[in-house]
């Protein structure tokens, strides 16, 4: 039966996921690059905005939530949302609109993709980032959607829990992402010259929205106003608020300084980890996974990349990638039923084949986004090349892929 405070809750959560992505990721990466490519960077989590949108009504929902097959991949029985009405479905969400459930699950299915633009930023042809952002959503993000939420999939039948996306979203994208990155090659310049973000201000703006947003992400994955939603909601700041502390903190006794980026990379990395296990924790354990979240984001952010060399633009893998990893494994160690009974007790509580089946969504999702990525990257640069020519990226993407520019000035 539809309840009204629930449909009323899911559909404002639904709005603000949507404003994760544009605006919210799009001035955050924005801010991130230089002056020279902020336009066709926000560009791209605007267009995605649009192009996911058409993709998941058409075909993505019926491939993630579909009818199962062979707990793999769902059917298209609901190709073009044919079959899907008002009428709840109780394989998802007993209590709203199935419309709902699918409107929820699009913004979801567009900011994934979105962040993994933070990595190959400043030079990708944008025909060709267009052309892979819908082949990567059909064949990466729907079938993994399918493995974990979906009714049937492989994953969520072995137990796996994943609140809010930790695997679905913040896995695949992330190491997508470091794919990406290293097969299109570094920046010119990377990393000798110094490549500074060109306006703090957009990244603090955009931070400051994907953390508003975030309570729709997380909390109305609850898909209902109801003591998870609530406790979703807590965790889900306090996570954040440590980890942007713990970041600054880092940075303050390593650097000297602590800076306006440090607190939201940190914020936003705290938000990335609790995200899985959002709906199973308590606060005193959201703490504890905001300080790992910090301390092996930074990492793998400030040694790792400086270590290996490899041009992940905007930090999408350091973040999102290892974030997603890191709350997947603290869902399994932190997790307990007498949060939410319909999640498992974890690690602490002596539940070893818990955190093992955690771990196991972990090597799984990361070897199939790898691969997949790589597979697609091939594909999309034998149609139609990958990556802008040297004279394209040094007079910047805004004026060569777009021929326009984010900042004109009038005599």
């Amino acid at each position: 039966m539809i309840n009204g405070s629930d449909t009323g809750f899911v559909l404002i959560s639904s709005a603000l996921v949507m404003l994760m992505t544009a605006p919210g990721l799009a001035f955050f990466y924005g801010g991130l690059v230089r002056r020279k490519n902020v336009l066709s960077t926000m560009m791209q989590s605007f267009f995605l905005l649009c192009l996911l949108s058409v993709q998941w009504v058409l075909v993505g929902y019926s491939l993630a939530f579909g009818p199962d097959i062979h707990h793999v991949i769902g059917s298209l029985a609901w190709i073009g949302l044919q079959g899907v009405t008002m009428a709840p479905n109780p394989d998802y969400a007993a209590t709203i609109p199935h419309l709902l459930f699918v409107t929820f699950q699009m913004m979801f299915a567009v900011i994934t993709p979105a962040l993994i633009t933070g990595a190959f930023a400043e030079r990708m042809k944008f025909l060709s980032f267009a052309l892979f952002s819908l082949l990567w959503a059909t064949f990466v993000y729907d079938p993994v959607c399918h493995w974990v939420w979906g009714a049937g999939g492989w994953l969520k039948l072995r137990g796996v829990i994943d609140f809010a996306g930790g695997s679905v979203v913040h896995i695949t994208s992330g190491v997508s992402a470091l794919a990406a990155a290293v097969m299109l090659g570094k920046r010119r310049g990377f990393p000798a010259a110094h490549i500074p973000p060109h306006n703090m201000t957009y990244v603090l703006l955009g931070a400051s929205l994907l953390w508003f947003g975030w309570f729709g992400f997380n909390a109305g994955s609850a898909l209902g106003a109801n003591e998870i939603a609530v406790s979703a909601f807590l965790v889900t700041n306090t996570a954040a608020a440590v980890a942007g502390l713990t970041w600054l903190a880092l940075e303050w006794f390593s650097a000297g300084k602590p800076t306006v980026l440090g607190a939201a990379t940190g914020a936003v990395a705290g938000l990335a980890t609790i995200t899985p296990a959002s709906g199973y924790v308590s606060v005193a354990s959201a703490m504890a996974i905001g300080i790992l979240a910090a301390l092996i984001c930074y990492a793998a952010v400030v040694f790792v990349k400086q270590k290996f060399t490899y041009d992940d633009s905007l930090d999408a893998f350091g973040v999102h990638g290892v974030g997603g990893m890191v709350g997947m494994l603290a869902t399994g160690i932190f997790a307990r039923k007498f949060i939410n009974p319909a999640g498992n007790d974890g690690l602490l509580t002596g539940n070893f084949a818990f955190f093992g089946q955690q771990a196991l969504a972990v090597g799984v999702v990361i070897i199939y986004s790898v691969g997949a990525t790589f597979i697609l990257l091939k594909l999309v640069d034998l149609l139609c090349g990958l990556r802008v020519n040297d004279e394209d990226e040094v007079i910047g993407l805004d004026h060569t892929q777009h021929r326009e520019s984010a900042y004109t000035l009038l005599d």
